[in-house]
């Protein structure tokens, strides 16, 4: 009996194939696919180490192929289909870009028996500020710097021209 996989199987699966196929072209085993309301497809694999940018991650890099291709920064109505549960960082970029559902096969822990953990970093989150492992912290200027902490927002305050995000 055979049996009909459905549109998202046909993506995730898509997303599977293009993560493999990365393995073996110097990329990290993730792959990405953007579908855009009017059935656009768009895609994206991890090249961290090809790249050495680490923030290029598969579902990173289908969403800057994806607003490139679209002209534009939201990707409203996309749906995101990933090898992979999104790690913070491409859970966060889906937010920003306004994605409207992300579909992944392979879970954190899966990613994390290979050698992919990023419990650090949902750990990080849940950490109490003062006791985090890198420090982030406010530092206020003083009058003497000549300009305030909050310029660069008054100036995007007052610019009419602005593109709202």
């Amino acid at each position: 009996m055979s049996t009909t996989i459905t549109q998202e199987e046909q993506y995730l699966a898509r997303a599977l194939s293009l993560a493999s196929a990365n393995v073996h072209n110097s990329g990290g085993p993730f792959g990405a696919v953007i579908v855009s309301p009017d059935g656009r497809v768009f895609e994206g694999v991890n090249r961290v180490t090809a790249n050495n940018d680490p923030t290029a991650h598969a579902e990173v890099m289908a969403i800057r192929e994806a607003c490139r291709s679209l002209e534009t920064f939201d990707l409203s109505g996309c749906i995101l289909y990933t090898s992979c549960e999104p790690c913070p960082m491409c859970l966060s970029s889906a937010l920003w870009a306004r994605v409207k559902h992300v579909v992944y096969a392979a879970n954190r822990h899966d990613a994390a028996r290979a050698g992919f953990d990023d419990a650090v970093f949902y750990e990080y989150f849940a950490t109490p500020v003062e006791e985090r492992s890198m420090p982030v912290r406010q530092c206020r200027l003083s009058p003497s710097a000549g300009i305030g902490d909050c310029a660069p927002f008054e100036a995007w305050s007052t610019l009419a021209a602005r593109v709202d995000y």
